[in-house]
């Protein structure tokens, strides 16, 4: 899977919530509509909800894959190289973006998109519900065991292109996600479209590690510069994201309360404003973890502050009625509250030192290599979610190896 094209499409999305000088954008391009202040409540605080339940969950999920001794299910790790690189790599796909829009038909290029996210979407949306489908069926449900193997070569020189390990409730995730995936290709319906994009979220948070709190403010201050050039600089991030057509924004209607389901006047909110602070806010939860206090601190004021940045975004983009980038306002809150805490508290210096690779096995894979198709559906909806929707922070990939189930 090619992380470059989620580099661009995530943060493209960045400042799609602010593409109009009143936060709405009509998804069919119809007429502008002037929502009422009910409507405006509704629509953003609806997006702040949905925004913070990958960011909450995913966080918490985090933990428990950071402790895995599964290496398929292993988080990808990003390094402080990753990190500073990540701000030029976006940059150059979203101009290339950019350009193709210009070039080709934008009915062909969304057409792609939507069979490519269609399949990424279907195993993002499976690998979430997972946890929940193994408290739903019952003890006594039959569960068999599949697998799916395709090699190449013969003998010593025999290597392995698909090896698919599965199981009956895999299936149904696989079903129900699929099911999903066809009324988001059919009716674009914004229901389906936020149900793969809460997926992609929380995937990202939970499987996308940064390493320390250094590569992530790196990694933030990077995007930060990245998000007010490519807005305030230049027209190519608005138009991108008027032509870009995929599931890696929330959206919700501001005419809901007129037209009900059928509403097709959104405030929108992209993935990256998400996944990039929200990998932030759940290596502080690790770092909290690690201090064996039994206090979250630190997970918890990033968490409030990140509440804080988002809603001082709508309130700016509303009071100057002019497109904000999301980041301006949620690095520096996500950043400096936890901070300005660890100053006080005297623990600054742990914060920085702490390497959340300690917490991984030593055998943690790096992204490194391009992977083959293996292991079960959870652990390749892993590798792709992870890889994808966090936003390209590094072109390479790590092999995966089978799992049992």
């Amino acid at each position: 899977i090619d992380s470059l094209l989620f580099a661009a499409a995530s943060a493209v999305l960045d400042a799609l919530n602010a593409t109009d000088s009143n936060g709405t954008e009509a998804l069919n391009a119809t007429a502008k509509f002037v929502a009422t202040p009910e409507g405006t409540a509704l629509a953003y605080g609806s997006l702040v909800f949905m925004a913070l339940l990958p960011i909450f969950f995913g966080a918490l999920r985090s933990v428990t894959c950071s402790k895995s001794k599964n290496a398929a299910d292993m988080p990808e790790t990003i390094t402080s190289r990753d990190a500073a690189r990540f701000p030029i790599i976006a940059s150059c796909t979203l101009f290339g973006l950019y350009l193709f829009f210009k070039v080709f038909s934008q009915e062909y290029i969304n057409l792609l998109l939507s069979v490519y996210f269609f399949v990424l979407g279907v195993l993002a949306l499976s690998h979430t519900m997972s946890p929940l489908m193994s408290r739903v069926f019952p003890a006594s449900f039959p569960n068999k065991q599949y697998q799916l193997l395709f090699t190449q070569g013969s003998g010593e020189s025999k290597e392995e292109i698909v090896n698919y390990e599965f199981d009956t409730k895999n299936l149904v995730c696989l079903l129900i996600s699929s099911v999903v995936g066809v009324w988001y290709l059919l009716k674009k319906h914004w229901i389906a479209n936020n149900l793969f994009g809460l997926a992609f979220a929380l995937n990202g948070v939970e499987l996308l590690h940064l390493n320390n709190v250094s590569t992530g403010c790196i990694l933030l201050g990077g995007l930060f510069i990245y998000d007010v050039f490519w807005v305030f600089g230049t027209n190519v991030m608005v138009t991108v994201a008027k032509s870009f057509e995929a599931p890696i924004k929330l959206v919700f209607p501001q005419d809901l309360l007129e037209k009900g389901l059928e509403a097709s006047n959104f405030a929108m909110l992209g993935l990256g404003d998400i996944v990039i602070p929200g990998i932030f806010i759940a290596l502080l939860l690790r770092f909290d973890v690690s201090l064996n206090k039994n206090s979250r601190t630190y997970f918890y004021s990033s968490f409030l502050a990140y509440i804080f940045g988002l809603g001082l975004t709508i309130f700016v983009m509303h009071t100057f009625k002019h497109a904000q980038p999301a980041l301006l306002y949620l690095v520096p809150a996500c950043v400096g509250f936890p901070v300005i805490i660890a100053l006080f508290k005297g623990e600054l210096t742990e914060m920085f030192s702490y390497e959340s690779s300690e917490e991984v096995l030593p055998t943690s894979p790096r992204l490194t290599s391009f992977p083959t198709v293996s292991g079960s559906p959870a652990s390749l909806a892993s590798s792709m979610d992870a890889v994808s929707v966090a936003t390209g922070s590094s072109p390479r990939h790590r092999r995966l190896q089978p799992t049992s189930m």
